[in-house]
């Protein structure tokens, strides 16, 4: 372990010098690095030594960039079979967001401190909040198969996220919550919703109502999923941005949803309608194919929330008429109103379903997916109350 002078002549007969630090890495094997000044030797020296009693040190020539990181990394994803959808996105960030920037740094180069630099980058260059994290995820998944092809050791975005955990769970804390009215219709909205579908788009959207389906699972539901004897759905799939169809996203989208006797009703009506192709589509298009998501809500639950009446003025136009558009923008809100009725159905003369049924309903992967969208809509006990009867019952023996 040690930093000298090297002294060399060139073929052309130059006289080159540089310092060079010359150590022994984890695995035993003598590395060299050369430096112009003889500082930045002994600092990475000293840096190098480090990493290696730490178990952490990659040296030079056994790390790669992050672009070549990134090409390994798309190839991975294709290999494991990941969808189009997700494959186009990890692209889109490698490409239009990581490797212009940082695409020529070793592995080995990145730090906490470089991916801090690295967001202030993006940042400046324009892109927005939500962008940089997701950028930044997609950049720690290309580190952590770096780790597993051991191209580097430590993840230094994984190593943010867990000293930003604390901070996260306060941002968690101050972000609003989904309120009725705003982000989940009324069901005095959802009802005039009902009576103002006509149409193909009647049986969508009363679907959509009472089962809380996502867009993409509407799209690709099939007859055959449908159990109208049992009164009973079945989502086993669904359709993505490229009207591919394919698995739920993950194991808990599959599930089975109860069907009130209103959308038996309407399906079976609609079944008689509905045009034949071999997809053998609930919601298709009339050529029996897999139907855009933006016709969906372009064409269907817009027009038709304008119809019901379920509008909000943005302003006025130069004549000083009010401008109404459509209260909410999507399919979403329909599934935001399904999960708020399912917890509030003791309310309305039914059962009250506990969070881990909502969760199964809704499909989320686990149940704080559900609670931390939805737990401040179930209902509240009188603590006071339940303490005062579990007394009672203790005296009452």
């Amino acid at each position: 372990m040690s930093v000298r002078k090297r002294k060399w002549t060139t073929a052309k007969s130059e006289v080159k010098e540089a310092w060079q630090a010359d150590y022994v890495d984890g695995q035993g094997n003598r590395q060299r690095q050369s430096f112009a000044k003889k500082k930045d030797a002994d600092a990475f020296l000293l840096k190098a030594m480090g990493e290696v009693r730490d178990g952490v040190h990659v040296p030079d020539s056994e790390t790669i960039t992050v672009s070549a990181a990134g090409a390994l990394w798309l190839k991975s994803g294709a290999a494991d079979g990941l969808e189009r959808t997700t494959l186009d996105q990890r692209r889109q960030h490698r490409d239009l967001h990581i490797v212009p920037f940082i695409g020529n740094t070793k592995l080995n180069k990145l730090t906490v401190p470089s991916i801090r630099a690295f967001q202030d980058t993006l940042r400046e260059n324009g892109r927005s909040a939500a962008m940089i994290k997701r950028v930044t995820v997609s950049l720690g998944s290309i580190l952590a198969d770096a780790q597993l092809r051991g191209h580097a050791i430590r993840n230094p975005v994984h190593e943010m996220s867990r000293a930003k955990s604390s901070r996260t769970k306060l941002e968690k804390r101050q972000q609003r919550r989904l309120e009725v009215g705003i982000d989940i219709p009324t069901t005095a909205e959802v009802k005039a919703l009902i009576g103002a579908a006509t149409g193909r788009w009647r049986p969508l959207i009363i679907t959509a109502v009472f089962t809380g389906l996502r867009a993409s699972e509407l799209r690709g539901l099939r007859w055959a999923d449908v159990d109208f004897s049992g009164a009973m759905l079945h989502v086993r799939q669904r359709a993505d941005r490229y009207h591919a169809i394919g698995m739920p996203k993950t194991d808990a989208g599959q599930r089975k949803v109860p069907l009130t006797p209103m959308t038996v009703n309407v399906l079976k009506e609609w079944k008689l309608a509905c045009p034949k192709g071999e997809m053998d589509l609930v919601f298709p298009t009339g050529a029996g194919k897999v139907e855009g998501h933006s016709n969906l809500v372009n064409r269907g639950l817009i027009p038709t929330m304008i119809s019901a009446g379920v509008t909000t003025v943005t302003g006025r136009d130069e004549g000083g008429h009010p401008i109404t558009v459509a209260k909410y923008s999507g399919l979403h809100a329909l599934r935001h109103w399904f999960a708020s009725w399912c917890i509030n159905r003791r309310a309305d003369g039914g059962l009250e379903l506990t969070p881990k049924a909502v969760q199964e309903r809704m499909g989320h992967s686990n149940i704080a997916v559900t609670l931390d969208t939805y737990s401040h809509l179930f209902p509240v006990q009188d603590e006071q109350a339940a303490l005062a009867a579990a007394e009672r019952s203790i005296f009452s023996l």
